[in-house]
């Protein structure tokens, strides 16, 4: 059974930083790709950011780039949000999720954390 434990959202001021984790069951993914979604109260679920299980690519939605960044220790099996420069309308639930192999980048795959509540105030 494949599971995705978050952590590390919270409260955090304008222009803060918060890194999220999220912590993969053990099983061997190996060319699975990961990535972070986020839904904001009253919206759908969006694409912030997606790695591939070397870490040698990723792939960042607009409003994130420049700002966010994705990355993985596999020996750890986690994967990481860092997020810098943090916005009002970047509060939001954040979701880790696993991708199989052939997965666009923008698309969801099939497993999903249980959310991680970020919460940015001005």
């Amino acid at each position: 059974q494949v599971q995705l434990i978050e952590s590390g959202g919270g409260l955090v001021q304008l222009g803060g930083s918060l890194t999220l984790s999220c912590s993969v069951s053990a099983r061997t993914f190996e060319n699975y790709l990961m990535a972070w979604f986020r839904q904001a109260p009253g919206k759908g679920r969006e694409f912030v950011a997606t790695i591939t299980w070397s870490g040698n690519t990723t792939w960042y939605n607009d409003p994130v780039r420049g700002r966010f960044t994705i990355s993985k220790d596999n020996a750890k099996n986690t994967l990481y949000l860092q997020m810098n420069n943090l916005k009002p309308e970047d509060t939001a639930v954040y979701y880790c999720n696993l991708k199989n192999p052939g997965t666009m980048y923008f698309a969801p795959g099939d497993y999903w954390g249980q959310g991680a509540q970020v919460t940015v105030s001005s």
